[in-house]
């Protein structure tokens, strides 16, 4: 591992920072489901967005112990801090431009669990430039707008997990997830 025989501070800290890396490359990797571009089985298209049966972190049911990580799709949301609960209600609202991952790059709430049959008003604060919402299966996707009061909907029809984006924002984290029950 070394090229020399000395064992320097600094070689012992790289090898050990590499270690470290390898071995949560290894954790990181895919749960058992497959993805919408493998086919696999954990995944299903439905109602113009991917239907997830499962929130990795809390086995789907939203009160087990944790924030669910839906497969990694919210670790790099700001504001992240769970999913809220709008079940009951015929229509939820999320602000897009809310404050978060280093501006008004984020929705708010970024995820959310609704009834079967609700609709999702996304309404535009006017902050934070041009966005969208586009659904990462490419089932809905709105205009760019950096227009306040600027509104997308789209009514979920079927149960499942769907994940969204704003595409111009979504290296910064402007992600979100509409969980449908």
């Amino acid at each position: 591992m070394f090229e020399s025989k000395r064992c320097t501070r600094r070689s012992v800290v790289l090898s050990t920072g590499t270690l470290a890396l390898t071995a949560l490359a290894g954790c990181s990797g895919g749960g058992g489901g497959g993805s919408e571009s493998d086919g696999g089985g954990g995944e299903s298209q439905s109602d113009g967005g991917t239907a997830t049966e499962t929130e990795s972190g809390d086995g789907g049911g939203g009160s087990g112990g944790g924030t669910p990580s839906f497969d990694g799709w919210m670790e790099n949301v700001g504001n992240y801090d769970g999913v809220v609960d709008e079940t009951g209600g015929d229509e939820v609202t999320v602000a897009v431009g809310a404050e978060g991952n280093g501006g008004a790059y984020a929705f708010g709430p970024p995820a959310v669990r609704v009834s079967s049959g609700t609709t999702v008003v996304w309404e535009w604060t006017g902050q934070g430039a041009q966005h969208n919402v586009a659904a990462e299966s490419g089932g809905f996707e709105s205009d760019l707008s950096a227009e306040e009061g600027f509104t997308f909907e789209h009514t979920f029809s079927e149960s499942g997990t769907y994940t969204y984006v704003c595409t111009p924002h979504r290296t910064l984290g402007m992600k979100g997830v509409v969980v449908v029950e």
